[in-house]
């Protein structure tokens, strides 16, 4: 039985990237092959030649909310800083707020000038709440105004430039954290990309803030995952089918990429087809995968289920090892740092 320490590792501290490098893709890569355990010190732009014309490259075209909002509440004045995690339903979304104690069933927040109020309808498990919003207009236009960037618990330094933690083709607004392996991406290494007859494809997913959650149980078998949202098109499926038929490989970029793409074969038994709706998917050792032959992702936290994703596919003890190179050639941890391509 495989538990949370089997998926641990000591990371310095100063490789955790505080700020996005000058350019997009002059990040390094660490090439990984899966089955031999090979590994190649690249840089992110030499992924064109990983690439093969009739293979198809998948992107998440999420795009990140300014989901921290400062209220006040209405009744004492007391601060309130209000997180986003997910829209439920209608304006109903499910948050974090800080500080949560006093915020129970009924509280009011007033944002801005009056022009956004939140009410407490209901106490979570985890320490959440659910709010449902009341405002005048469209909500994501006071949310752009009103809200910042919630940037990664482990980034300290203030970002100058906030569509640095946007990918360049982010576009259907709706996540709480970015998918990360994206930002290396930029217009003109696609278009070459494209040029040599790769396929783009992009799907939808809304990464939640669970992304960042350690797994705290010993076994992983009992950690429960977050639900995600995702959206799969026709035309997306009827590329990648092509792909596959012609021999083609489907390369994902990032795990959000993956989740999705899993989610789909798994419920179609193996076929993609066009679909939408939550995703709590934990793919660890063990799993069997269906639609994936080769991706981009960052490095991931330790014990994080993100870790355990990219194990599944490499094996633990090509993954440690690849970290382990990728620590002693001071490669640049985490969301604003370096890029590995698995295949």
């Amino acid at each position: 039985m495989l538990t949370t320490e089997d998926f641990d590792y000591d990371l310095p501290q100063e490789l955790i990237a505080q700020t996005p490098i000058a350019k997009r893709d002059n990040s390094r890569m660490l090439v990984l092959d899966h089955q031999t355990g090979a590994m190649e010190d690249k840089h992110f732009y030499d992924i064109i030649d990983q690439l093969n014309p009739g293979d198809a490259v998948v992107m998440n075209n999420s795009r990140v909310m300014p989901a921290r909002i400062y209220g006040v509440k209405a009744d004492t004045g007391g601060h309130e800083e209000v997180l986003l995690l997910r829209n439920t339903e209608g304006d109903e979304w499910e948050t974090l707020m800080k500080p949560a104690r006093h915020a129970h069933v009924g509280t009011k927040v007033v944002f801005g000038n009056g022009e956004l109020t939140a009410t407490v309808t209901k106490e979570l498990e985890h320490g959440g709440r659910m709010i449902k919003f009341d405002y005048d207009g469209i909500f994501l236009e006071i949310l752009e105004k009103l809200g910042e960037m919630p940037l990664p618990p482990y980034i300290k330094e203030k970002l100058d430039d906030p569509e640095r933690y946007q990918t360049v083709y982010s576009k259907e607004l709706g996540s709480a954290a970015a998918p990360t392996a994206g930002l290396h991406w930029t217009k003109e290494l696609l278009q070459k990309v494209q040029d040599k007859g790769v396929k783009l494809v992009y799907l939808t997913l809304h990464v939640g803030l669970g992304t960042f959650r350690p797994v705290t149980e010993d076994n992983i078998e009992d950690h429960k995952m977050h639900s995600e949202f995702y959206q799969f098109s026709q035309e997306a499926a009827d590329t990648l089918n092509e792909v596959r038929k012609n021999g083609g490989r489907i390369i994902a970029t990032g795990t959000t990429s993956i989740r999705t793409l899993e989610t789909v074969a798994t419920k179609f038994n193996g076929e993609l087809k066009e679909d939408s709706g939550w995703t709590d998917i934990f793919i660890k050792p063990g799993y069997e995968w269906k639609a994936v032959d080769a991706f981009i992702t960052n490095f991931h936290l330790p014990k994080s289920t993100l870790v355990m994703l990219v194990a599944s596919f490499t094996g633990r003890d090509n993954i440690l090892n690849a970290y382990q190179h990728a620590i002693d050639e001071k490669y640049r941890f985490f969301s604003f740092g370096d890029a590995m391509f698995i295949k």
